[in-house]
């Protein structure tokens, strides 16, 4: 199975890099507030989309961009004036952003429509059982197969924190999944959700990803592919479609992920924060989907997890990603790397698409709280490893809540 890359393997880890690798790169949309409207042949007598951007305290719809943030967005390849024409799909993998300040992710209405959204591939290249190496000795035996259940709809009844993850990459449009989670700063009024770190970013030989936009309830009704030709978008995306406007992994993933087999994979996590496409004053997500999870950064040993249920959006064979899959198992370890920490493994037949989906465990007090996040499965599918979730994670999410806290 996959996580969320070309094509499915198990995931790839990270490393640590010279800065704390507890608080990894956050990448925020300076503050800049870039709206961009996809060609729907009204915009403009061109077809070609057009653009507001206002910096702070500017409001009459005219590009205020500073100066000093036009030329060091230049300087890594980055021409707002070009983006909003189309710019973004121009991938240089020279000039791919690496560095968290230069994340930028204006929305561009209307860009994911019904189309899109079903036809962007997982990213995901599975992992060769062979491939994992520096077992500490303590990697469990490989668990036998869960099926992977349909979750009934409507979504938004079932599984209303789930939702699925879209962005593009130079591969191309791609998917993953993504769980609504509370924000200590905002009670009640979250924007923010979890995913996997290579969900986000491509690890050590690439960038952020670009365009990345969150659908909670994707396909609500459970419609079959063949049904959802057609669709409207408010069929597809019936609680809208947000966009990141800061994103964040682990150092350690930056540092050392890749394309395939485990390395950083015990750090594969990323915490979004998000804003409705349509624009801010509304409700917030959670108020939006009617919830979001709690995050259980205590990393509850194996033995001591009864059961795990993962979700997402599998999309990869034999799966088309039009519906959401759950499977319910007991995690066993699974090491990769003697100086990572160990992570969770379930058997699951889910593949590609699902990476990033939440992980949740009913906790001691009775309720359902997220630890983990599919991070990585073998091109066989079959199982599905996640990170335990400690001081790092906690950084990243806490890095992130943060910088809204007084909005």
């Amino acid at each position: 199975m996959r996580s969320i890359r070309p094509s499915f393997t198990v995931r790839r880890g990270r490393g640590s890099r010279r800065t704390s690798p507890a608080l990894a790169a956050v990448a925020l949309a300076s503050a800049l507030a870039l709206t961009a409207t996809a060609c729907n042949g009204d915009d403009n007598a061109d077809g070609e989309p057009s653009a507001t951007a206002t910096a702070a305290g500017s409001g009459d719809g005219k590009i205020r961009i500073p100066d000093d943030l036009k030329e060091r967005l230049r300087e890594h390849g980055v021409d707002i004036d070009k983006w909003k024409n189309g710019a973004w799909k121009n991938w240089n993998k020279d000039d791919w952003l690496r560095e968290a300040n230069d994340f930028i992710n204006p929305i561009i209405k209307g860009l994911w429509d019904p189309d899109r959204m079903r036809d962007a591939d997982d990213p995901d290249k599975g992992v060769d059982d062979n491939d994992i190496s520096g077992d500490q000795g303590v990697t469990d035996p490989t668990p036998q197969p869960v099926k992977a259940q349909a979750v009934a709809p409507p979504y938004h009844t079932n599984a209303a924190a789930s939702g699925k993850l879209l962005f593009d990459s130079p591969e191309g449009t791609m998917v993953c999944s993504a769980t609504v989670v509370k924000d200590p700063a905002h009670p009640g009024k979250s924007n923010l959700i979890w995913t996997a770190g290579h969900c986000v970013h491509a690890g050590r030989k690439g960038g952020w990803y670009r365009n990345i936009a969150f659908v909670p309830s994707y396909n609500n009704a459970g419609r079959s592919a063949a049904q959802l030709q057609g669709a409207s978008r408010s069929e597809v995306a019936p609680y809208g479609v947000w966009w990141a406007d800061a994103a964040q992994t682990s150092q350690q993933w930056i540092d050392q992920g890749g394309e395939t087999g485990g390395n950083g994979a015990s750090y594969d996590f990323a915490v979004i924060h998000v804003t409705p496409e349509q624009g801010g004053g509304g409700k917030s997500l959670e108020e939006t989907v009617g919830g979001a999870l709690p995050v259980n950064f205590d990393a509850p040993a194996v033995a001591k997890v009864q059961s795990i249920t993962a979700s997402g959006y599998p999309a990869a064979a034999p799966y088309d990603g039009q519906l959401l899959y759950r499977c319910q198992d007991k995690p066993g370890r699974l090491s990769i790397e003697k100086s990572d920490p160990t992570m969770y493994r379930i058997g699951c037949t889910m593949t590609g698409g699902s990476s990033g989906g939440g992980w949740v465990e009913t906790g001691a007090d009775g309720k359902p709280a997220l630890v983990s996040n599919t991070s990585i499965g073998p091109v066989s599918s079959g199982w599905l490893a996640g990170p335990r979730l400690g001081d790092v994670a906690k950084g990243v999410y806490d890095s992130v809540s943060r910088k809204f806290a007084g909005r």
